[in-house]
């Protein structure tokens, strides 16, 4: 019994000995309540939308002020056309546009009816059904206002809702540009800090460096093959998506692997600079994994809107590759979008590249020293 006991304290002491899984153990748990308790959520919050308010009058501005009155929306543009409306959805912020027609008050009074037209951007469906289900039961509430106030007698406004870019609200559409930018996070990222840590564990990394081999020949040489192979799924996963899970693809393709291939040279960088502060194998996945996975699934948007998010997330967020990447790929396939529309998320992840890259470089040259 006692050699049980005094099996059982070195174990506890072990562990209390190795700082890995001391984090693993207390500080996972506790990164993934905050991710999950604020990242998921069913309601929204701040979701910007336009206002298309073709008849000006005291009951549309009263409804606009509904709107603006409650945390769900953001009024953010006044159109002034609907051929405005295309453009404005493809720029990516805007979630909704409130339509009210011609003479919105005078049909109220005279007809008992009168029509706003409710369009969403689908492109995330499930965004799509909160903020129209929001946008309708506000418009409810005033209408049962209106009514009880036997202002104008049975009142009846009616909104119709229009679905862009995702008519049918296939879920599909929403996670398949998603897992593009998952898995090449994962496989590029991940895969890249492993091979680079390994040569370091094995010794051969001091080999390397005090060869004729400059920094930049050995991170470039190390992370081609993964460009390439990343290249290959790039490929498979676009032909899956589109004859298999038939998500639509109305951009350039020429566009869309130039992009793809930008993300991909992020997550290489990325790995790269992994590697080059990670000690052993080990260190580098759970770094990979824990600190990458999780935020790029939580809080890139891919399932959940960023938006609906406490500020501090959505800050956070601006510093996750996928998260502009996200933004990229379902402009181009579902959207459409040209780069004119996407310049300034790929001039992020150009950034993000560049300094992934410098601060991997100057890892190597402070090794060589």
């Amino acid at each position: 019994m006692n050699s049980f006991a005094g099996f059982v304290i070195k174990e506890f002491k072990q562990i209390y000995r190795d700082k890995r899984t001391l984090t693993v153990l207390f500080g996972m748990p506790v990164i993934m309540m905050i991710l999950f308790g604020f990242a998921i959520r069913n309601e929204i919050s701040n979701a910007e939308i336009g206002i298309l308010d073709r008849s000006k009058d005291e009951v549309t501005h009263q409804i606009i002020q509904k709107l603006e009155a409650t945390d769900a929306f953001q009024v953010r543009a006044y159109l002034q056309d609907v051929n405005e409306i295309e453009a404005l959805f493809r720029e990516g912020d805007i979630k909704e546009v409130v339509v009210f027609e011609a003479n919105f008050r005078q049909k109220l009074v005279r007809e008992q009816r009168a029509d706003i037209q409710i369009i969403t951007d689908a492109t995330n469906p499930n965004l799509a059904n909160l903020v129209q289900s929001y946008t309708a039961n506000i418009i409810q509430d005033y209408v049962k206002a209106l009514n009880s106030e036997d202002q104008i007698e049975q009142a009846g406004i009616m909104p119709k809702v229009r679905m862009m870019y995702n008519p049918e609200l296939r879920s599909v559409n929403l996670f398949v540009p998603g897992l593009i930018a998952v898995i090449l996070m994962l496989v590029s990222t991940l895969m890249t800090s492993i091979s680079i840590t390994r040569e370091k564990e094995m010794g051969n990394m001091e080999i390397l460096l005090v060869s004729p081999l400059k920094p930049y020949h050995i991170i470039i040489g190390k992370v081609l093959p993964y460009l390439v192979l990343s290249v290959v799924n790039v490929i498979t996963i676009l032909i899956l998506a589109i004859f298999v899970f038939q998500v639509p693809f109305e951009g350039s393709y020429l566009l869309f692997f130039a992009e793809a291939g930008l993300f991909t040279l992020t997550a290489l960088a990325l790995g790269v600079f992994i590697s080059s502060v990670a000690s052993d194998q080990q260190t580098a996945m759970m770094i990979s994994l824990a600190g990458l996975l999780l935020p790029t699934v939580l809080l890139s948007g891919f399932i959940f809107p960023v938006q609906s998010m406490p500020e501090v997330l959505q800050w956070i967020s601006h510093i996750i590759p996928a998260k502009w990447f996200l933004i990229i790929v379902r402009g181009i396939m579902l959207k459409g979008s040209e780069l004119l529309m996407v310049w300034k998320e790929t001039l992020i992840l150009i950034g993000m590249t560049v300094f992934f890259i410098a601060l991997s470089l100057k890892k190597f040259k402070v090794r060589l020293q």
